[in-house]
Order: C-alpha cells, then structure tokens, then sequence
C-alpha cells in the first residue's frame, strides 16, 4: 500500500467519480476525507472507508461559502495533522444555455464551486499544511471540456478551461516546495451525472437520448465512454511517487477522444 501514513482529502468524495477516487485512495493505505455538500452520501463513504481499515472524516461544506473551506482544512488538519493529497473533483453541470439567455446567478454559482472551490482549498491546503511541510500533491479535474467549447455549456468550459490554467500557475509557485499539482482531463465519463448531462442536451436539441450517447462514443478512438475507476486509477498515478518527475500537466483520459 503506497499510501500508507498519507492523508487525503477528496472533493465531492460522497458519490459518482469522487467516491470511487476516494476508495481507491483508501485501497492504497491513505487515511482519507471526504467532503461535499450532501452529508448522507459523505457519511455511507466515510463508513465505507473505514470498513477497509482506513481512517476517515465526512465534513460537509459549501464551496459557495469560502469560511467553510477554512473550517474544512481546519478540522482535517486537527485530526490528522497534516494533508499529503488534495483532490479538487467537487463541481457542478452549470446552465445548459447559450450565452445570449445566461443567467448571471448560475453563471456565478458555477464558477464558485466549480473554479473558486479549487483555489480556496488549495490556498488552505497549501499555506496550512503542503508548504510548511514542503510536501504534498495537488490533483485538479478539469474536463475535455476544458480542451475545446461546448454549446450550451460555457459557464462550465470556462471553468475548465480555468482550472488548466490554475493548475501550471500552482505548479510553478508550489514547485520550489517539492509540491506537485497536475489536472486531469475526463471525456464522457459513465454514470449518473453524465446521463443527466446527455437529457438536458438531447433535449436542448430536439434529439432522442440515444443519439446523443451514441454522437458521444462515435468521437471517441476506443468508441466508449471512461469508467470512473479509470479516472480513479490515474488520480493514484498521479499522487504516488510513480509520477514523481510530473507537475503542472493536463492528462486527458477521454477514451481517444482529444490527443495532444
């Protein structure tokens, strides 16, 4: 277990991606946190953590609120002591709209959680723990939406976009302190968010649901979509020592459906 005595907070670790990050963390030795907004999910991960012999926390915060995220890195840092791995997953669909009927409230609140969210637990993390320590890793998920923009989808692309670019600019400043942070870059990835994601656009556009999944894998070079344990799988890449000449770099995992 290559994360034994390590300590991991995980993003949006109650459900979907971010749980199945978490357990995989927790597989390999980490103690691991989790957090989000709903706390039933945070807890019935928490208890599944620990049924693996893992320590682990549920901390509910709300990254529309910044004084939660310093409470949340507060309470981490009380019981364990320190944060050896930061994963920003938690994040929002945000308005399928087009620009011309955005609204600014759920512009603003995508952008809180999906982009403000990342900073603010990095700043803690970092100033709080990583830095003093000179040690740690940072993971950001971005999206291949984040690479190229999407109709209907820019308060989300644009976060994206902006956590690519929030990632290089912590690498460089964190480098000096052996920190490493590193983005990763999900296609369409299976489950219940990304079918939500698919209705509203199959509907946006007057197309059954089916062409849309189906539109969806014809991009991609393997002609599927990514499992949630294959993002899982490169998040422990990138926070083990594995990957230790590795940092500020965007990794698509995307089933071939961008290349660099």
């Amino acid at each position: 277990m290559q994360f034994q005595g390590r300590v991991a907070v995980v993003t949006g670790g109650g459900r979907g991606i971010g749980k199945v990050i978490a357990l995989a963390l927790a597989r390999e030795g980490a103690e691991v946190v989790v957090t989000g907004e709903a706390e039933l999910p945070l807890k019935e991960a928490a208890a599944e953590i620990e049924s693996m012999g893992r320590k682990s926390l549920a901390i509910v915060c709300d990254f529309l609120k910044p004084e939660q995220v310093n409470i949340l890195v507060d309470k981490v840092t009380e019981k364990f002591g320190q944060i050896d791995i930061l994963v920003n997953n938690s994040g929002i669909e945000g308005p399928t709209k087009t620009v011309a009927e955005m609204d600014l409230e759920g512009w603003n609140e995508t952008l809180a959680i999906n982009l403000n969210g990342a900073m603010l637990c990095s700043r803690n993390v970092l100033d709080k723990s990583m830095i003093p320590r000179k040690s740690g890793v940072i993971i950001n998920m971005a999206s291949a939406a984040g690479r190229k923009g999407r109709g209907l989808r820019s308060a989300y692309v644009a976060t994206k976009f902006a956590i690519i670019g929030l990632t290089q600019t912590l690498a460089i400043e964190a480098g000096k302190y052996g920190i490493r942070v590193n983005a990763i870059a999900p296609g369409a990835v299976e489950g219940e968010r990304l079918e939500n994601v698919f209705k509203k656009a199959a509907e946006s556009f007057g197309i059954p649901y089916e062409d849309v999944v189906a539109r969806s894998n014809s991009m991609a070079a393997l002609g599927r979509m990514v499992k949630p344990e294959e993002v899982a799988d490169l998040v422990v890449f990138l926070a083990s020592n594995k990957s230790s000449g590795i940092t500020g770099q965007t990794i698509n995992i995307d089933a071939g459906t961008y290349f660099n």
